[in-house]
């Protein structure tokens, strides 16, 4: 399965317990109502209206 590129709509909380705020960029995988996210190795539970695609020219450049 692909990998995409994602942000944050909702706070959401990690397996870690770490809660991520708003506009977080997430990486994704899998498709439909659910999907795994991953902000740097912590797993995020995503139902699909807890985020947006993103482009990778959308992201934010360091």
């Amino acid at each position: 399965m692909s990998r995409r590129l994602g942000v944050l709509l909702v706070p959401v909380s990690g397996l870690s317990g770490t809660r991520y705020p708003v506009g977080t960029q997430v990486a994704i995988r899998g498709t439909g109502g659910s999907v795994d996210g991953f902000v740097d190795g912590d797993w995020l539970p995503l139902a699909w209206w807890e985020f947006a695609d993103t482009q990778p020219e959308d992201a934010p450049r360091t």
